[in-house]
């Protein structure tokens, strides 16, 4: 589920008024409150759980629920101490700090145990001290909770007990809702858990999970979770048929999309001079793609397809280094796509295929907004929101007839199938040389766009909440 436009949304979408959102500040003591799993919201890159779970809790504190957040750290932090561990919470880590053999001695001897008797994680104070993007993604919840290696720990739980980690917290919520399939729970409320697609299971030479551990969750989640939630009624589907989970206990909410006003409301002349000056690319001058680099994505095929289309337009990837993409980056950095160029008295080295790592969020807008075209031909998404995103600002998108993205777009994109280069090519041939259907399709989707508006999800998502409850 990551991507980049995902990625960036977090210093967009928080509140800068306070330590706490105004959404965490106007709960409705009558709605009751809900506490989210949102562990993926503390990671530095983001990733696209994450920028599900903000999403989520904005939309639960926009509708009047009381939203509080639970989330992993690195750092032992202790009772009492609160200025320190709203400093600890937040604490450089070294990246090879867990693999020294003191901390592996530690995991072997308390894993075991830490979540025997149930974890009960520190509350965060919110005062304020700790500045910075990760710190801003705590904005939506009106309490912040944190507990040491929360994931690892309940995993370890989980593969020896078989059982989730039971989390106990002072005030108990009305909901329980994970963002992503973890071995937690609250008792004595409903425990609900997103499970965005299973692609670990239908796609496993496309991942790096631990496939026995994550099939043995979803097959207990399945037994035992009060609700699942997804995000498409392909992914539903799929829940529902391979494990085995009765049609009335899951529930497809999709997704939101909501881009700030001010950069929708920015004119072509202004995202074009943006465009020139920060990369040296035209308004409506080259095809892009965007979202990690990993197998499922389907980028080399979609290279291929470009190289075999002989446009003149350059191809821009932005995203992420994923996973398994050793070759898919050799691909990208192949010699043919390099071009000279004489500029004056100067010879230019260009490259026709470049690759653009993470970028701040107005730059990527800008990016997906002065396309010709988004090339999505991802061969399995739980929902695919570039694709939406797209859409939402007016871009034409050629994406792919695999799993969910057929469902998502509509009869708003150009549909290719994913396994065939060649039927890759004629749709990035079509999309560059036919101005009509370019805005044929930058219309419609602006109107696909709207079903997935913050709106729109808020009326699904109070639907569940109110049914759970």
């Amino acid at each position: 589920m990551t991507d980049v436009l995902a990625r960036s949304t977090a210093a967009a979408n928080a509140a800068a008024t306070s330590p706490r959102g105004k959404a965490a500040d106007a709960a409705d003591p009558a709605r009751g409150n809900i506490l989210y799993e949102a562990h993926n919201l503390t990671f530095k890159g983001g990733t696209g759980i994450a920028t599900y779970a903000r999403a989520l809790a904005q939309a639960a504190g926009r509708l009047g629920y009381g939203v509080d957040g639970l989330f992993g750290v690195e750092r032992s932090l202790s009772r009492g101490q609160d200025a320190l561990n709203e400093i600890l919470a937040f604490d450089a880590v070294d990246d090879n700090e867990w693999l020294s053999p003191f901390h592996v001695a530690w995991r072997v001897l308390n894993y075991p145990f830490n979540a025997l008797a149930g974890m009960r994680p520190v509350e965060l104070p919110r005062s304020g001290l700790v500045t910075g993007p990760i710190a801003d993604a705590l904005r939506p919840f009106r309490r912040a909770y944190a507990s040491t290696r929360l994931i690892d720990v309940s995993m370890a739980h989980f593969k020896l007990y078989g059982r989730p980690a039971r989390i106990k917290v002072p005030e108990r919520p009305s909901i329980f809702h994970a963002t992503h399939p973890a071995p937690l729970a609250v008792r004595g409320c409903p425990n609900i858990y997103t499970i965005h697609d299973l692609v670990p299971l239908r796609l496993p030479y496309t991942t790096l999970d631990n496939k026995k551990y994550f099939y043995r969750l979803l097959t207990s989640l399945a037994r035992t979770a009060d609700h699942i939630v997804t995000v498409s009624e392909h992914s539903r589907r799929d829940i529902i048929d391979h494990l085995g989970i009765d049609e009335s206990r899951v529930t497809n909410t999709y997704q939101a999309v909501d881009i700030p006003a001010h950069l929708l409301d920015r004119t072509d002349g202004e995202v074009a001079d943006d465009l020139a000056k920060l990369f040296g690319l035209d308004f409506g001058g080259y095809f892009l793609f965007y979202g990690a680099i990993e197998p499922k994505k389907n980028v080399s095929r979609m290279v291929d397809a470009y190289a075999a289309s002989g446009s003149k337009l350059p191809l821009i990837i932005a995203g992420g280094s994923g996973w398994q993409n050793s070759a898919d980056l050799r691909k990208i950095r192949d010699e043919r796509f390099t071009n000279f160029r004489i500029d004056g008295n100067m010879v230019r080295r260009e490259r026709q295929v470049r690759r653009l790592d993470y970028l701040p969020y107005d730059q990527l807008v800008n990016l997906v907004r002065g396309a010709r075209a988004l090339l999505f031909p991802s061969i399995y998404e739980g929902f695919g929101l570039p694709v939406i995103e797209a859409m939402a600002l007016g871009t034409p998108v050629v994406t792919s007839s695999a799993s969910s993205l057929p469902e998502v777009a509509g009869d708003c994109a150009l549909i290719v199938d994913p396994y065939s280069v060649d039927d890759i090519m004629r749709g990035i041939m079509a999309i560059e040389a036919d101005a009509d259907l370019r805005w044929e399709l930058s219309h419609r989707g602006r109107v696909q766009a709207r079903q997935f508006s913050p709106s729109a999800y808020e009326a699904r998502l109070s639907k569940l909440y109110n049914k759970l409850l």
